[in-house]
């Protein structure tokens, strides 16, 4: 998938699933859900054990079906092994100038973490296709997007954490280009408890 495209599904969709499982396994799980569910994005966090993996697996599963991400990517080499595996765009907790620099350099999607005005406009300077604002639910929701909407309009942002499926419609109002969403959305099974005694 070229860049341009690669960006218009994520702003088409809305919303960006974010899977963040304790397996590869689980990861690979979810993101077939997800798949069946309608949804054609989706990330998954370099926390999960094995996500490169699962990456692989879910790019050989889905090609160009479902356009797949790379989250939680800490550092440029992180990125490119992603890149390898089959992930499209990457996301990051936070601002670090060489990772987006590597995404760029190959032509794919990234979006970097920020959270103050400084931090986002730094990682739109760098390249930024857009910034994952994080965590946002901590510093005031949908209002804090339509704060830094104000003296940033060119900037699209993507907020995380805070963000449910009751949220998702405050976000986009206040101009959100899409939002991460990911334990609100994906939903693990719950442990089994023994059957009562009768």
């Amino acid at each position: 998938m070229k860049h341009q495209e690669i960006l218009s599904s994520i702003i088409q969709i809305g919303m960006v699933p974010v899977v963040r499982t304790e397996s590869a396994e689980g990861a690979v799980k979810a993101i077939q859900a997800i798949y069946r569910g309608g949804i054609r994005a989706a990330e998954i966090t370099m926390t999960v054990p094995g996500a490169l993996k699962a990456l692989e697996k879910v790019a050989d599963e889905f090609g160009d079906k479902m356009v797949l991400g790379a989250g939680t990517v800490l550092d440029p080499e992180t990125a490119r092994a992603c890149m390898l595996a089959g992930a499209e765009f990457f996301v990051t907790p936070s601002l670090k100038l060489s990772t987006i620099e590597m995404v760029k350099r190959y032509s794919k999607v990234i979006m970097p973490g920020g959270l103050t005005p400084t931090e986002v406009l730094t990682a739109w300077e760098a390249g930024a296709d857009a910034v994952k604002v994080f965590p946002c639910g901590a510093v005031g929701g949908a209002k804090y997007i339509k704060a830094l909407r104000a003296p940033f309009p060119h900037i699209e942002m993507v907020p995380t954490g805070g963000v449910n499926l009751e949220t998702v419609p405050d976000f986009l109002k206040a101009g959100a280009c899409a939002v991460g969403v990911g334990a609100e959305l994906i939903v693990r099974p719950r442990n089994r408890t023994a059957a009562p005694q009768r």
